[in-house]
Protein backbone atom coordinates (compact mmCIF):
# COMPACT_ATOMS: atom_id res chain seq x y z
CA UNK A 1 0.00 0.00 0.00
CA UNK A 2 1.35 3.41 -0.94
CA UNK A 3 2.11 5.81 1.85
CA UNK A 4 -0.21 8.80 2.11
CA UNK A 5 0.98 12.17 3.25
CA UNK A 6 -1.20 15.00 4.52
CA UNK A 7 -0.12 18.51 3.74
CA UNK A 8 -1.15 21.23 6.19
CA UNK A 9 -1.23 24.84 5.16
CA UNK A 10 0.59 27.26 7.47
CA UNK A 11 -1.55 29.34 9.80
CA UNK A 12 -2.39 32.63 8.14
CA UNK A 13 -1.67 35.88 9.90
CA UNK A 14 -4.66 38.09 10.68
CA UNK A 15 -6.28 39.27 7.44
CA UNK A 16 -4.03 37.26 5.16
CA UNK A 17 -5.78 35.48 2.29
CA UNK A 18 -5.30 34.33 -1.28
CA UNK A 19 -8.84 35.35 -2.17
CA UNK A 20 -9.29 37.87 -4.94
CA UNK A 21 -11.91 40.56 -5.06
CA UNK A 22 -13.55 42.63 -2.35
CA UNK A 23 -14.22 39.80 0.10
CA UNK A 24 -14.57 42.35 2.91
CA UNK A 25 -17.42 44.28 1.26
CA UNK A 26 -20.23 42.12 2.63
CA UNK A 27 -18.94 42.49 6.19
CA UNK A 28 -18.69 46.26 5.79
CA UNK A 29 -22.30 46.48 4.57
CA UNK A 30 -23.41 44.23 7.43
CA UNK A 31 -21.59 46.45 9.94
CA UNK A 32 -23.19 49.64 8.59
CA UNK A 33 -26.76 48.31 8.30
CA UNK A 34 -26.74 46.43 11.59
CA UNK A 35 -25.15 49.33 13.50
CA UNK A 36 -27.69 51.76 12.04
CA UNK A 37 -30.54 49.49 13.07
CA UNK A 38 -29.23 49.03 16.62
CA UNK A 39 -28.67 52.76 17.11
CA UNK A 40 -32.09 53.68 15.73
CA UNK A 41 -33.98 51.02 17.69
CA UNK A 42 -32.22 52.06 20.91
CA UNK A 43 -33.19 55.67 20.26
CA UNK A 44 -36.79 54.75 19.41
CA UNK A 45 -37.02 52.51 22.47
CA UNK A 46 -36.04 55.35 24.81
CA UNK A 47 -38.50 57.88 23.32
CA UNK A 48 -41.80 56.54 24.64
CA UNK A 49 -43.66 59.01 22.39
CA UNK A 50 -44.91 59.24 18.80
CA UNK A 51 -45.17 55.45 18.47
CA UNK A 52 -48.84 55.44 17.50
CA UNK A 53 -51.07 57.43 15.19
CA UNK A 54 -54.83 56.84 15.33
CA UNK A 55 -55.22 53.14 14.47
CA UNK A 56 -51.52 52.58 13.68
CA UNK A 57 -49.12 51.16 16.27
CA UNK A 58 -45.37 50.81 15.76
CA UNK A 59 -44.18 47.17 15.79
CA UNK A 60 -41.39 48.21 18.18
CA UNK A 61 -44.07 48.94 20.80
CA UNK A 62 -46.44 46.06 20.12
CA UNK A 63 -48.06 44.73 22.18
CA UNK A 64 -48.35 47.88 24.28
CA UNK A 65 -48.96 46.54 27.76
CA UNK A 66 -48.77 49.82 29.67
CA UNK A 67 -48.97 53.19 27.99
CA UNK A 68 -50.92 56.34 27.28
CA UNK A 69 -52.18 55.40 23.81
CA UNK A 70 -55.58 53.79 23.07
CA UNK A 71 -53.67 50.63 22.09
CA UNK A 72 -52.49 50.01 25.68
CA UNK A 73 -53.91 46.74 26.99
CA UNK A 74 -53.72 47.63 30.70
CA UNK A 75 -53.88 51.41 30.34
CA UNK A 76 -51.31 53.92 31.66
CA UNK A 77 -48.45 52.74 33.84
CA UNK A 78 -49.33 53.08 37.54
CA UNK A 79 -47.47 55.78 39.39
CA UNK A 80 -46.01 53.36 41.96
CA UNK A 81 -43.85 51.85 39.20
CA UNK A 82 -41.85 55.07 39.03
CA UNK A 83 -40.10 54.36 42.30
CA UNK A 84 -39.30 50.74 41.44
CA UNK A 85 -37.84 50.97 37.95
CA UNK A 86 -35.79 53.47 35.93
CA UNK A 87 -37.78 56.13 34.12
CA UNK A 88 -37.34 54.69 30.58
CA UNK A 89 -38.80 51.35 31.71
CA UNK A 90 -41.87 53.10 33.06
CA UNK A 91 -42.43 55.68 30.35
CA UNK A 92 -41.43 53.66 27.29
CA UNK A 93 -43.77 50.71 26.64
CA UNK A 94 -41.21 49.22 24.26
CA UNK A 95 -39.00 48.36 27.24
CA UNK A 96 -41.41 45.63 28.30
CA UNK A 97 -41.66 43.70 25.02
CA UNK A 98 -38.78 44.53 22.68
CA UNK A 99 -36.45 42.07 24.41
CA UNK A 100 -38.27 39.08 22.91
CA UNK A 101 -37.98 39.83 19.16
CA UNK A 102 -34.46 41.16 19.67
CA UNK A 103 -33.45 37.96 21.47
CA UNK A 104 -34.71 35.96 18.50
CA UNK A 105 -32.77 38.02 15.97
CA UNK A 106 -29.54 38.41 17.93
CA UNK A 107 -29.27 34.65 18.47
CA UNK A 108 -30.32 33.72 14.91
CA UNK A 109 -27.94 31.25 13.27
CA UNK A 110 -27.57 33.43 10.17
CA UNK A 111 -27.12 36.70 12.08
CA UNK A 112 -24.45 35.11 14.27
CA UNK A 113 -22.29 34.32 11.26
CA UNK A 114 -22.93 37.79 9.85
CA UNK A 115 -22.10 39.91 12.88
CA UNK A 116 -19.28 37.65 14.08
CA UNK A 117 -17.49 38.53 10.83
CA UNK A 118 -18.54 42.17 10.71
CA UNK A 119 -17.97 43.19 14.35
CA UNK A 120 -15.47 40.70 15.77
CA UNK A 121 -13.59 39.59 12.62
CA UNK A 122 -14.10 36.07 13.91
CA UNK A 123 -13.36 35.12 11.21
CA UNK A 124 -13.08 38.16 8.90
CA UNK A 125 -14.22 35.92 6.04
CA UNK A 126 -13.90 32.41 4.63
CA UNK A 127 -10.25 31.47 4.03
CA UNK A 128 -9.05 34.69 5.72
CA UNK A 129 -6.59 34.76 8.62
CA UNK A 130 -8.23 35.14 12.03
CA UNK A 131 -7.14 37.28 15.00
CA UNK A 132 -7.18 34.35 17.46
CA UNK A 133 -5.19 31.15 17.67
CA UNK A 134 -7.60 28.96 19.67
CA UNK A 135 -11.16 27.99 18.81
CA UNK A 136 -13.60 27.99 21.72
CA UNK A 137 -16.92 27.90 19.90
CA UNK A 138 -20.13 28.79 21.73
CA UNK A 139 -19.68 26.48 24.70
CA UNK A 140 -18.53 29.16 27.12
CA UNK A 141 -19.95 32.39 28.53
CA UNK A 142 -21.06 34.73 27.02
CA UNK A 143 -21.62 32.98 23.68
CA UNK A 144 -23.30 30.00 25.33
CA UNK A 145 -26.29 32.33 25.74
CA UNK A 146 -26.85 31.96 21.98
CA UNK A 147 -28.52 28.64 22.76
CA UNK A 148 -31.67 30.48 23.88
CA UNK A 149 -32.50 30.87 20.19
CA UNK A 150 -34.62 27.72 20.14
CA UNK A 151 -36.72 29.11 23.00
CA UNK A 152 -36.92 32.63 21.57
CA UNK A 153 -38.50 31.01 18.50
CA UNK A 154 -41.72 30.35 20.44
CA UNK A 155 -42.05 34.03 21.33
CA UNK A 156 -41.30 35.00 17.71
CA UNK A 157 -44.21 32.84 16.52
CA UNK A 158 -46.51 34.52 19.06
CA UNK A 159 -45.44 37.95 17.86
CA UNK A 160 -46.56 37.12 14.33
CA UNK A 161 -50.10 36.70 15.69
CA UNK A 162 -49.82 39.94 17.68
CA UNK A 163 -48.57 41.96 14.72
CA UNK A 164 -51.28 40.44 12.52
CA UNK A 165 -53.87 41.73 14.99
CA UNK A 166 -52.28 45.18 14.69
CA UNK A 167 -52.92 45.02 10.94
CA UNK A 168 -56.55 44.20 11.64
CA UNK A 169 -56.72 47.18 14.01
CA UNK A 170 -55.16 49.37 11.31
CA UNK A 171 -58.05 48.45 9.01
CA UNK A 172 -60.69 49.80 11.41
CA UNK A 173 -61.48 53.47 10.87
CA UNK A 174 -63.93 55.51 12.90
CA UNK A 175 -66.10 57.71 10.73
CA UNK A 176 -67.63 61.10 11.46
CA UNK A 177 -70.73 59.30 12.74
CA UNK A 178 -68.66 57.55 15.40
CA UNK A 179 -69.15 54.13 13.79
CA UNK A 180 -66.18 51.97 12.86
CA UNK A 181 -65.77 50.99 9.22
CA UNK A 182 -63.29 48.66 7.58
CA UNK A 183 -60.86 50.43 5.28
CA UNK A 184 -57.37 50.47 3.87
CA UNK A 185 -54.59 53.03 4.07
CA UNK A 186 -50.91 53.26 3.21
CA UNK A 187 -50.16 52.61 6.87
CA UNK A 188 -52.23 49.42 6.77
CA UNK A 189 -50.16 48.14 3.85
CA UNK A 190 -46.91 49.11 5.58
CA UNK A 191 -47.89 47.15 8.71
CA UNK A 192 -49.11 44.21 6.61
CA UNK A 193 -45.85 44.05 4.65
CA UNK A 194 -43.98 44.08 7.96
CA UNK A 195 -45.91 41.02 9.18
CA UNK A 196 -45.35 39.14 5.90
CA UNK A 197 -41.58 39.76 5.95
CA UNK A 198 -41.24 38.84 9.62
CA UNK A 199 -43.33 35.70 9.08
CA UNK A 200 -41.20 34.63 6.10
CA UNK A 201 -38.06 35.17 8.17
CA UNK A 202 -39.45 33.28 11.17
CA UNK A 203 -40.90 30.40 9.15
CA UNK A 204 -37.48 29.84 7.60
CA UNK A 205 -35.76 29.55 10.98
CA UNK A 206 -33.32 26.65 11.30
CA UNK A 207 -34.68 25.83 14.76
CA UNK A 208 -38.22 25.65 13.38
CA UNK A 209 -37.07 23.30 10.65
CA UNK A 210 -35.54 21.01 13.26
CA UNK A 211 -38.67 21.29 15.41
CA UNK A 212 -41.08 20.20 12.66
CA UNK A 213 -38.97 17.46 11.10
CA UNK A 214 -35.35 17.45 12.04
CA UNK A 215 -35.86 15.29 15.12
CA UNK A 216 -36.77 12.31 12.92
CA UNK A 217 -34.17 10.05 11.33
CA UNK A 218 -36.49 9.43 8.37
CA UNK A 219 -39.44 11.55 7.23
CA UNK A 220 -40.84 9.06 4.71
CA UNK A 221 -43.10 7.50 7.34
CA UNK A 222 -44.38 10.87 8.58
CA UNK A 223 -46.14 12.58 5.64
CA UNK A 224 -47.35 15.62 7.62
CA UNK A 225 -43.93 16.26 9.09
CA UNK A 226 -42.37 15.75 5.67
CA UNK A 227 -44.59 18.38 4.03
CA UNK A 228 -44.07 20.80 6.92
CA UNK A 229 -40.31 20.27 6.78
CA UNK A 230 -40.34 20.92 3.02
CA UNK A 231 -42.37 24.12 3.55
CA UNK A 232 -39.98 25.46 6.19
CA UNK A 233 -37.02 24.48 4.00
CA UNK A 234 -38.55 26.50 1.17
CA UNK A 235 -38.57 29.63 3.36
CA UNK A 236 -35.11 28.72 4.65
CA UNK A 237 -33.58 29.01 1.17
CA UNK A 238 -34.17 32.78 1.37
CA UNK A 239 -33.41 33.03 5.09
CA UNK A 240 -30.64 35.60 4.59
CA UNK A 241 -32.81 37.78 2.35
CA UNK A 242 -35.81 37.55 4.67
CA UNK A 243 -33.54 38.43 7.60
CA UNK A 244 -32.35 41.70 6.06
CA UNK A 245 -35.63 42.67 4.38
CA UNK A 246 -37.58 42.22 7.61
CA UNK A 247 -34.91 44.05 9.64
CA UNK A 248 -34.96 47.11 7.39
CA UNK A 249 -38.75 47.09 7.03
CA UNK A 250 -39.49 46.94 10.75
CA UNK A 251 -37.34 50.05 11.15
CA UNK A 252 -39.12 51.76 8.25
CA UNK A 253 -42.51 50.85 9.74
CA UNK A 254 -41.60 52.58 12.99
CA UNK A 255 -40.39 55.62 11.03
CA UNK A 256 -43.67 55.72 9.07
CA UNK A 257 -45.85 55.56 12.19
CA UNK A 258 -43.62 58.05 14.01
CA UNK A 259 -43.77 60.62 11.20
CA UNK A 260 -47.54 60.21 10.97
CA UNK A 261 -47.79 60.81 14.72
CA UNK A 262 -45.62 63.94 14.40
CA UNK A 263 -47.76 65.26 11.56
CA UNK A 264 -44.90 65.13 9.04
CA UNK A 265 -46.71 62.50 6.96
CA UNK A 266 -50.41 61.94 6.49
CA UNK A 267 -51.63 58.34 6.36
CA UNK A 268 -53.43 58.42 3.01
CA UNK A 269 -56.71 56.49 2.99
CA UNK A 270 -57.12 54.15 -0.01
CA UNK A 271 -60.51 52.60 0.79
Amino acid sequence: MADSHATFLPVRRFGATTRRGAWWLQSVVTFIVFSTFVVYVTWALLQGTNYWSDNLLSPLYSPELLGASPHAIFGPAPTWLTGLFPAPLVYSPAMLILVFPLAFRMTCYYYRGAYYKAFWADPPGCAVGEPRKKYLGERYFPLVIQNVHRYALYFALIFIVILSYDVWTAMRFRGADGVEHLGLSIGTLVLAANVVLIACYTFGCHSLRHLVGGVKDALSGHPIRQKTYACVSCFNRWHMKWAWLSLVWVGFTDVYVRLCAMGVWHDFRLL
